[in-house]
């Protein structure tokens, strides 16, 4: 029993390791990339956007939707016993923001465009495309890696915001239509108690997760072995890894950021 916890230590310690040493690679291509020949063009990372983002905004929306009217509706319930039914709009802005916005947006996205990366990197790994690159002396993180580290980076956060108003706006169809609230003060107290602080912490989880899924996604692509069996593999252990260290990390970011308000 104790062995094989040893061995379970010490092969995520081992993954680990592979996997700060693959993100501090693609922060070195990121850096040095641009002043040498050969860097990824830009349409190969705008085209990697528009699938981590644009193409996500669907989904996005209803998580988001039905997640201010849930919000909205499990508030008022309690709320509406003590005749506070007008602060039903700032629980929904500010816990979105913080916290469900940045969080849910991120899990779909694990599913969604993680699962995608370690697939199509598996694929490549298994079928020997990935070595083709090596022969042709072309850094597979230079030029796999790198673009969709970078496309994740800056549409999480963005797919975060849209999601923040999404939900916002689903709180806002319960406030007015249900609780039958005035629709500009619900407006008015929705922003009145959220601050800047607020915003930039869903901003801040949001990167972070996005580096994470990113990181994870292209990690198990790369080290894919076992033909069509393994990619399958490398795709569920990509979602299942993403989803524990998204909310790993989201206690860790929360703690910090309680704490530094003391």
């Amino acid at each position: 029993m104790i062995e094989r916890i040893g061995g379970i230590i010490i092969s995520a310690g081992r993954h680990t390791y592979r996997m700060l040493s693959l993100l501090s690679q693609t922060c070195f291509w990121i850096a040095v990339g641009p002043f040498k020949r050969k860097f990824p063009k830009p349409e190969g990372v705008f085209s990697q956007m528009v699938f981590a983002g644009v193409d996500s905004l669907i989904i996005a929306f209803f998580v988001a939707l039905f997640t201010g009217i849930v919000i909205a509706m499990q508030s008022a319930y309690q709320l509406s016993r003590f005749g506070a039914n007008i602060y039903v709009a700032p629980m929904v802005s500010i816990g979105l923001a913080r916290e469900l916005g940045p969080v849910l947006t991120s899990l779909v996205v694990a599913g969604r465009v993680g699962a995608a990366i370690a697939a199509e990197l598996g694929t490549m790994k298994v079928t020997e495309q990935i070595e083709a690159l090596e022969t042709m002396a072309l850094n597979p993180v230079r030029f796999l890696v790198v673009p969709r580290f970078l496309a994740l980076v800056v549409m999480l956060p963005c797919l975060v915001v849209f999601s923040d108003i999404i939900g916002i706006f689903g709180g806002f169809l319960v406030g007015v239509f249900n609780l039958h609230l005035n629709p500009y003060r619900y407006i008015t107290f929705s922003f009145q108690f959220m601050l800047w602080k607020d915003v930039w912490t869903g901003l801040v989880k949001s990167a972070v997760f996005a580096m994470v899924i990113s990181m994870i996604g292209c990690y198990m692509g790369l080290n894919t072995k076992g033909g069509a069996e393994g990619v399958g593999k490398s795709t569920t252990s990509s979602v299942v890894t993403s989803f524990i260290l998204i909310i790993l990390f989201d206690c860790i970011l929360t703690g910090i950021f309680y704490f530094a308000k003391q």
